[in-house]
C-alpha cells in the first residue's frame, strides 16, 4: 500500500458529544480531516446499543476513534467494541484508535477484541482525566466546598487533559505511515498529584476553599447504592476502584511528548482555564 493510499481523510468519532469525543472531533477538524461526529442524537446517528446505526456511520470512513460510553472494562463492553471493530474492517475502515484506561485490567478484553479485528489499531491507555473535575458525576461536588471520593489521601495520579488525548488520537489517525500501528500508548499529565492537591489547584484558581475527603472504596460503593446506582454497576465500580486506586498509576509516561513533540498540559493550566470560563461558579 502506498503512502497516499494510507492517508486518513474521513474519521468517524464515536461519542462525539462526550468528554474525549468532542475534543477529538474538534482537533480532527482543525487538522483538516473530514469528521463524522457520531452520537445517539447527532446528525451522524450512532448508538452502541443499536447495531442498525453502525453501517451508515462507518461506511466510507478511513479511520475511527472508538470511545465506549460506559467504562471500557465494564461487562459487555469487549463484546460491543469487538463487534464494531470487525464491522468497521469489513466496511473498509483501516485505522482504529481505541480509548482505554491506564492500569485497568478489566479493559484488556476490549483491547484484545480490537487487536483481533484486523485493523491498523492503536490503543490509548489514559490516566484519569483532568476534566473529571469539571464534567461528569464529580463536578457538582468540586463546585461546592468538599469532594468525597474513593481515592486514598496519599494516592498520586498524573491527571491528563482530554485535549492532549485528542491531539494524540488525531496524530495517530492522520499518520500516513505504519508508525503507532500495533502500539499501546500511555497518556498522562506531566506530574503526579494527590486528589487533594488537584482540588487545591481548583481552589486556588477560583479563589475558594475546598476540601478533599477520602472514602474507603466499599463505603463509597455503599454511598452509590444509596443514590440508586444499580447493584451490578456498584459491584463493578468497587472492584475497579479497588485496583485502579492502589497506586499502580502514580508514575508519569512519556507518550504524549513522543507523539506530539511537546509535553502534556499541566493540571494548573486546566484549572485556570476552566475557572476563567466560569465552570465552577
Amino acid at each position: 500500500m502506498t503512502q497516499t493510499e494510507r492517508n486518513t481523510r474521513t474519521v468517524l468519532v464515536t461519542g462525539a458529544t462526550g468528554r474525549t469525543g468532542r475534543a477529538v472531533a474538534d482537533a480532527a477538524r482543525a487538522a483538516g480531516l473530514d469528521v463524522r461526529a457520531a452520537s445517539r442524537s447527532g446528525a451522524v446517528r450512532f448508538d452502541w446499543d443499536d447495531r442498525g446505526t453502525w453501517d451508515a456511520a462507518l461506511r466510507g470512513a478511513d479511520g475511527a476513534y472508538l470511545a465506549h460510553p460506559v467504562d471500557i472494562g465494564a461487562p459487555g463492553t469487549a463484546r460491543d467494541v469487538g463487534a464494531l471493530a470487525r464491522r468497521a474492517v469489513e466496511l473498509g475502515v483501516r485505522r482504529i484508535v481505541l480509548l482505554s484506561a491506564r492500569g485497568e485490567d478489566q479493559a484488556l478484553p476490549a483491547e484484545a477484541a480490537v487487536r483481533a479485528a484486523g485493523a491498523d489499531w492503536t490503543v490509548l491507555r489514559c490516566a484519569w482525566f483532568q476534566q473529571n473535575f469539571s464534567e461528569g458525576p464529580l463536578a457538582e461536588q468540586v463546585r461546592g466546598g468538599e469532594l468525597a471520593f474513593a481515592a486514598p489521601a496519599g494516592l498520586r495520579e498524573p491527571f491528563v487533559d482530554v485535549r492532549d488525548i485528542a491531539d494524540v488520537a488525531v496524530a495517530v489517525l492522520a499518520e500516513p505511515t505504519d508508525r503507532y500501528v500495533g502500539e499501546v500508548l500511555e497518556l498522562t499529565g506531566p506530574e503526579p498529584l494527590t486528589w487533594g492537591a488537584a482540588l487545591a489547584e481548583v481552589a486556588a484558581a477560583t479563589g475558594t476553599q475546598k476540601r478533599y475527603v477520602p472514602v474507603p472504596v466499599r463505603e463509597y460503593g455503599a454511598v452509590l447504592a444509596g443514590l440508586g446506582v444499580p447493584a451490578e454497576e456498584v459491584a463493578f465500580l468497587v472492584e475497579l476502584f479497588g485496583t485502579l486506586l492502589d497506586g499502580r498509576n502514580a508514575a508519569t509516561a512519556g507518550d504524549v511528548e513522543r507523539v506530539l513533540g511537546r509535553g502534556p498540559r499541566p493540571f494548573r493550566e486546566f484549572a485556570e482555564r476552566e475557572a476563567a470560563a466560569g465552570t465552577w461558579k
